[in-house]
């Protein structure tokens, strides 16, 4: 069934898929997880915000990002930011931003959605205890979240934050749109040079698994851990 593979082509194109297209991947879902669990974190805080209007405007925000396909926000944002770029810097022409910086501000705009409904399951599963005894001892509303509930809320979700960026990494694929190069378009160009789809297709689904079983396996570990610490 195999005679007629070329398994070779795999080797040949190892230092570019992985130093150019798996480097690209990486640093995209490591730039987005940081970006996004900030704003995702700052979403959070404003939902449970006792103020009449935050709340509003970040549900708003999180279900208009949650109902939206994510190719459809990579798209919007690489058309929408140049002139974002624009309108704030006053330019006459609209702001020279990259694929890459479009890519990432997409991802982490996205997925600071569903960071914050973690975060928020998070920062509600801390005793209210905690908060009064915090207040009790003169802490105002920011340093108790910044130095009390949030550190808390942090640990008690890593599990479910690690597993979102898994989803985030195997995400980053759909970066083939703006014609950048992570790993699965790379894997595509050789394959589509070499003529040979179904050895890079099957390298990259093989690529794709372990590393995605690798970090299920990792957080189950944790969470064990975790677990066992409490």
């Amino acid at each position: 069934m195999f005679s007629d593979f070329d398994f070779n082509v795999i080797e040949r194109s190892l230092g570019y898929l992985f130093f150019t297209g798996m480097t690209f991947s990486l640093t995209l879902t490591a730039l987005a997880t940081l970006t996004g669990i900030a704003f995702g974190t700052l979403l959070a805080m404003m939902r449970l915000s006792t103020l009449p209007v935050l709340p509003v405007l970040a549900t708003g925000y999180v279900n208009l990002m949650r109902s939206l396909p994510l190719i459809l926000v990579i798209f919007w944002f690489y058309f929408l930011v140049p002139y974002l770029g624009q309108w704030v810097t006053g330019s006459d022409q609209p702001m020279q931003v990259g694929p890459f910086a479009s890519a990432l501000i997409a991802f982490s705009m996205f997925e600071a959605a569903y960071y914050s409904e973690i975060m928020r399951a998070g920062i509600k599963s801390i005793p209210r205890g905690q908060t009064s005894a915090a207040s009790a001892l003169g802490m105002k509303y920011w340093p108790t979240m910044a130095y009390v509930i949030l550190p808390q809320a942090f640990r008690n979700m890593l599990p479910v934050l690690l597993t979102q960026t898994v989803i985030l990494f195997q995400d980053t694929s759909l970066v083939y749109v703006l014609s950048m190069t992570d790993f699965l378009g790379a894997a595509s160009k050789i394959a589509a040079r070499d003529g040979r789809l179904v050895e890079m297709y099957m390298f990259a689904a093989v690529v794709y698994f372990v590393m995605s079983y690798a970090a299920s396996i990792f957080i189950k570990r944790l969470q064990i851990k975790i677990a066992i610490v409490r």
